[in-house]
């Protein structure tokens, strides 16, 4: 009878580890299909390279299944990849600028977005949210999201900006739920405050705004470091690739550096 326990026991635990690696292989399939997608245009892709999307979501522990909340997505960079690889099985939230109506920025910003999530039914399943620098924003249901994502944006936020950013992180997460950040990576040597335009953030400070917003730091990875990059640029970040602010002038010696060093950090609610 001990020995039949035993087995079945054993066979219980084989079976749950078998169906364990079938979701992540399935999760990863899904990645995969999305980061190769028709969908997304060759001057996209040509930038995974720097941007590493594969590598950079398992590093935040993404699976197919979760809820995610992109934080401002811009021109829908990674919405591309996020979209497709949630769709049918996840949720994806885009915590974008409301349209005001109004001719600026952030209105003209979700309105390019929008359009964007309307051209190709992977984006179908994509809900938006609105988010506002500096006041507090619900980006997801509150207490729903498995992980909330924000790439290259500290920058504009800024310490104020960025402080609440975390807390609205926080409020949207479940317990467990993970903050994933990716920023330019401003050098400890240099001085916020004298830097603050460069479009670089320290790492120091993102830790310390994190874990004042109740998070604690888990891992940290290089995945998207760059150590070609000083961080000390004419036009700060934007003489690098993909921007090129200098346009000819020393176009070559741009392109040999890159694209930014940046630090990818992982927090936990």
């Amino acid at each position: 009878m001990a020995t039949f326990t035993k087995l079945l026991t054993a066979t219980i635990v084989s079976a749950g580890l078998l169906t364990a690696c079938a979701s992540t292989s399935e999760d990863n399939t899904q990645l995969v299909q999305a980061i190769a997608g028709e969908h997304r245009s060759d001057k996209n892709k040509a930038r995974d390279v720097y941007r590493h999307p594969k590598e950079t979501l398992e590093f935040f522990g993404f699976k197919s299944s979760m809820t995610v909340v992109e934080i401002t997505p811009g021109g829908g960079w990674y919405t591309e990849i996020l979209a497709p690889a949630l769709k049918g099985t996840g949720k994806l939230y885009g915590a974008h600028y409301p349209d005001t109506g109004e001719d600026n920025y952030y209105s003209n910003s979700r309105k390019k977005l929008v359009k964007k999530l309307a051209s190709n039914t992977v984006f179908s399943e994509v809900e938006l949210t609105n988010f506002v620098p500096k006041k507090e924003s619900e980006l997801a249901p509150k207490g729903t999201a498995d992980l909330v994502l924000t790439f290259r944006n500290l920058h504009n936020w800024g310490e104020e900006g960025t402080a609440q950013v975390f807390k609205d992180a926080y409020a949207a997460l479940k317990k467990g739920g993970v903050l994933g950040v990716v920023e330019h990576r401003m050098p400890e040597s240099q001085n916020l405050a004298d830097n603050k335009r460069s479009g670089y953030f320290p790492k120091s400070l993102t830790v310390e705004l994190a874990q004042a917003a109740g998070f604690t730091l888990a891992d940290s990875s290089e995945v998207n470091a760059n150590p070609k990059d000083t961080a000390s640029h004419p036009k700060g970040v934007w003489t690098l690739p993909p921007v090129l602010a200098l346009g000819e002038k020393d176009r070559a010696k741009y392109l040999a550096i890159g694209e930014s060093d940046r630090m990818t950090l992982k927090f936990i609610k």
